[in-house]
């Protein structure tokens, strides 16, 4: 019903930014909360932020509150997630989904794209 791949990845320094992009096709992207979730070396998957359909709900980590807003553009089928003042914790592979429900559960997202690399490193 939707696919999405994510896009917008690469290499920067600390302190730097960069916007990172999730494509979709498929069924309309206003039916879909869209989540962001990233997994570092040696770590577990952890929630990022959501966004409800209709954009009037978000919700963050605690880490990248403040530093990381997600938006959306339900005519442009894309979601973005808009991460400022990098941190070296920040590297990680980042990872687009889409649930029928908002969450911070990875389980809760059927949808996956294959993810985009961040590395944050000087």
């Amino acid at each position: 019903q939707i696919q999405v791949v994510e896009s917008g990845g690469g290499l920067v320094q600390p302190g730097g930014s960069l916007r990172l992009s999730c494509a979709a096709s498929g069924r309309t992207l206003s039916a879909y909360v869209m989540g962001w979730f990233r997994q570092a070396p040696g770590q577990e998957r952890e929630f990022v932020a959501f966004i409800s359909g209709s954009g009037g709900l978000t919700n963050y980590a605690d880490s990248v509150k403040g530093r990381f807003p997600i938006s959306r553009d339900n005519a442009k089928n894309t979601v973005y997630l808009q991460m400022n003042s990098l941190k070296p914790e920040d590297t990680a592979v980042y990872y687009c989904g889409a649930a029928l429900v908002a969450a911070r559960t990875e389980n809760t997202y059927g949808y996956w794209g294959p993810g985009t690399q961040v590395t944050v490193s000087s």
